[in-house]
């Protein structure tokens, strides 16, 4: 664990919520203007929503990089990964790790679609993918595991906020009717 500012402790992509220490309860719906966002990818190299305009974006937030249940969501997705392209849909994935671990993550599990770092959390507070959720019969702050469908124009086609990791892809799938 590694004890940061105002006594937040973090651990894995979450954290113990200080007394008094205030969190967002924005959710975004279908219709809503996606949040445009620009991170850095497992290599460093900038990736901006806005430049993927025109296509549908998979925008998909996990905790953290090479633990189980992320492993398991991002494999699966590698592996339909070839079935969303041909639907014409690119998948980004979202976590608070900095871009070296993201690399390994990559490279570990052969993961062919872009791993972008959110550090500070701006982007997933943006998205409502970071707050207020119990682990384990604790209420911790940390981030929510969820997943954006973004249309073409830009919008929140569809929002699933609290997924499970195992299953969740498929169900992505049988949505889109692939």
């Amino acid at each position: 664990m590694v004890r940061r500012a105002a006594g937040t402790v973090v651990a894995e992509g979450w954290s113990v919520r200080p007394k008094g220490a205030r969190v967002s309860e924005h959710k975004l719906a279908p219709g809503d203007k996606a949040p445009d966002f620009t991170l850095p990818d497992a290599d460093g190299k900038p990736v901006s929503l806005s430049s993927l305009r025109g296509q549908q974006v998979i925008v998909y937030f996990y905790p953290a990089a090479m633990t189980p249940g992320c492993t398991t969501e991002a494999c699966d997705f590698r592996d339909s990964l070839s079935s969303l392209a041909a639907a014409g849909v690119t998948v980004l994935g979202i976590s608070p790790d900095k871009p070296d671990k993201l690399g390994k993550f990559r490279d570990r599990d052969a993961l062919t679609f872009p791993l972008l770092s959110d550090p500070d959390t701006k982007t997933l507070q943006d998205y409502g993918a970071y707050g207020e959720k119990t682990l384990y019969g604790k209420k911790i702050v940390g981030v929510i595991r969820s997943t954006f469908l973004i249309s073409a124009e830009g919008t929140i086609a569809k929002a699933y906020y609290n997924v499970k990791a195992t299953g969740h892809v498929a169900r992505i799938l049988k949505d889109l009717g692939i």
